[in-house]
């Protein structure tokens, strides 16, 4: 399985059910322990969708964690942008993180 907390097993159940009460061993779908016995009747193949689209959603958003971690601080930037305005704060410390991570 995926190390990834949004494709975890339980992250996966409670996305399809926020209120489950369940345990989850080994993140092994087979092991799987209802304390409230389920009673959406929620399935293994719902179980493994919701983790491929947790998956998928997460993978999408690959770029922006990318960018988060390249921006200069708040501070570096409000500073760049006291003294040297929007447009250079843009061309110098946005667009480069921008273009090197592009959104897909």
């Amino acid at each position: 399985m995926n190390k990834r907390i949004y494709s975890d097993i339980t992250a996966s159940i409670k996305s399809l059910d926020p209120t489950a009460e369940v345990s989850v061993v080994g993140n092994d779908i087979k092991k799987i322990t209802w304390f409230d016995n389920n009673p959406n009747n929620i399935t293994e193949e719902q179980i493994l969708a919701k983790q491929t689209e947790l998956e998928a959603e997460y993978d999408a958003q690959d770029y922006a964690r990318k960018r988060d971690a390249e921006y200069p601080s708040i501070k570096d930037q409000l500073d760049k942008i006291y003294h040297e305005g929007i447009d250079k704060w843009k061309e110098d410390m946005i667009k480069p993180v921008k273009d090197k991570h592009p959104k897909a």
